[in-house]
């Protein structure tokens, strides 16, 4: 039953984006009265936007290359940053024509019916989505966005001002959850627990918090005293993990669906050194065995040519592990292991007064047993190594090299942290086309120009050249 109803539903999706009319004015039917379905629309948009998450194009062929977590065996054209400016439109065409609309929407129809859980759940995955988009574009149409019948071209906000935004947005949800007039059927992150919810908007904000620390430390702590104020707990175990679980074909984890028809993709060189540099036991996960003996880890360096990848050979180099090329392998959206870490690094900054030791080493602990290593004498064997090891003088190395490891698959979080934290410093190959360095940024799809040309070019004014390499305000260092 729940295969035939993802199925109906992500056709339901699919015809929502597609629609001709405006956004706002989908599934009337002019002979009969409109019926609200805000749980088909949940579901349908909520696997629209996680499917553009843990996808090809935002994912797979980007940032997670930039991350260095995969890198490119054949084709490698994108692994040495060769892009165009229609590279990058899929995470923006999905979040502006499908997500941001489906869930102002689903927040209507939730107030219409008097039920507040549509709303708080609408608000906090509408709040991903903005900080999905500003965290890989910077500048963004953000107070304008999705309201197609005021604002055809709305304006970008500055991303100080989208991150303010979301904060707030983050903490209208709690509220609209904390007022319990109905629950949000349709879901399948949480199936419909408000509680759930309520942890996961508050690890959001916990994130954001961080993101802008760099640069507003004092707003950073305001929001994480806020939130203890409140007496507002974050996700604390991985089984409240904010995640999709995909099922067999046709609902299969996009990563799985990748794999049975192509064969571009590899382990980064990168991460399979670090592991094996540390004995990590994630190794195994994370990799499979090459399928030429001698039967081992081998990583393709990122930024190679396509002679370079093709003389190292497809049978002698790793694709990722069967983990995550299980079809129902799970889209993780935020891990307990994330909100360990971060809780970790607001106390190495003085936010909190929690031991940020003991929480980097929670932090392991949580992202080794997230992929089923409970033995706990291999656990405290890896902790006790000298590389892995909290410097308290560099908590940015220390959570940043073991959060990198952590977000493995994570491709826009872990590109995000990585820019931020500058840990691991990682290295662009002389064969990419940016003078030795690694995309800061995507660049807006060339649709922006011609179809919002004042408000693009107001943003590129504000911000910087549209290129790569601009750095983001959140980015500092």
């Amino acid at each position: 039953m729940k295969n035939k109803k993802l199925y109906i539903l992500a056709i339901l999706a699919i015809a929502f984006a597609s629609c001709n009319k405006e956004l706002d004015e989908v599934n009337i039917n002019p002979n009969a009265p409109e019926i609200p379905v805000p749980d088909y629309l949940l579901t349908g948009t909520t696997k629209a936007t996680v499917d553009a998450y843990w996808g090809v194009t935002n994912n797979m062929n980007s940032s997670l290359l930039f991350a260095q977590h995969w890198a490119k065996v054949q084709y490698t054209e994108e692994d040495r940053f060769i892009y165009s400016n229609s590279s990058f439109t899929s995470l923006w065409a999905t979040a502006y024509a499908q997500s941001i609309p489906g869930y102002n929407k689903i927040i209507e129809l939730g107030d219409a019916q008097g039920n507040s859980g549509y709303r708080g759940v609408a608000l906090i995955l509408r709040s991903w989505v903005f900080l999905l988009l500003t965290d890989a574009y910077g500048d963004i149409p953000y107070t304008q966005a999705g309201k197609i019948k005021q604002f055809i071209t709305p304006v970008y906000d500055k991303q100080r001002d989208v991150y303010y935004g979301i904060l707030e947005d983050l903490k209208s949800a709690q509220t609209a959850l904390n007022l319990k007039t109905g629950n949000a059927s349709g879901d399948i992150i949480y199936s419909g627990s408000t509680e759930a919810w309520k942890k996961f908007a508050n690890s959001l904000r916990l994130r954001i918090a961080l993101r802008i620390a760099d640069k507003e430390p004092t707003k950073a702590k305001q929001v994480i005293d806020e939130i203890k104020t409140e007496g507002g707990l974050y996700i604390s175990s991985n089984l409240e993990n904010a995640k999709l679980d995909y099922d067999v074909s046709p609902q299969q984890n996009p990563v799985a669906a990748s794999f049975e028809t192509r064969n571009d993709y590899r382990i980064s060189k990168t991460i399979v050194d670090k592991l094996v540099s540390l004995s990590d036991p994630r190794l195994p996960v994370y990799a499979s065995r090459t399928e030429n003996e001698p039967k081992g880890y081998v990583g393709i360096p990122n930024g190679s040519t396509n002679s370079e990848a093709s003389a190292i050979g497809l049978a002698n180099s790793s694709k990722p592990g069967t983990y995550f090329l299980d079809p129902k392998a799970p889209a993780v959206i935020f891990s307990y292991a994330e909100v360990l870490f971060d809780r970790a690094e607001a106390a190495a900054r003085g936010f909190t007064t929690e031991d940020a030791a003991d929480l980097y080493k929670q932090a392991i602990t949580a992202s080794l047993q997230q992929y089923g290593i409970n033995n706990n004498d291999q656990i405290a064997n890896y902790l006790s190594g000298a590389a892995v090891q909290y410097d308290a003088g560099n908590y940015k190395k220390s959570i940043g090299e073991q959060k990198w490891i952590a977000l493995f698959g994570q491709g826009l979080e872990a590109w995000a942290e990585q820019r931020r934290l500058d840990y691991p410093q990682l290295s662009a190959s002389v064969n990419t086309v940016l003078n030795g360095k690694i995309p800061v940024r995507f660049i807006y799809p060339g649709s922006e120009q011609s179809l919002n040309g004042q408000n693009y070019k107001n943003a590129v004014s504000s911000q910087g050249a549209d290129l790569l390499t601009t750095k983001l305000w959140f980015d500092a260092f």
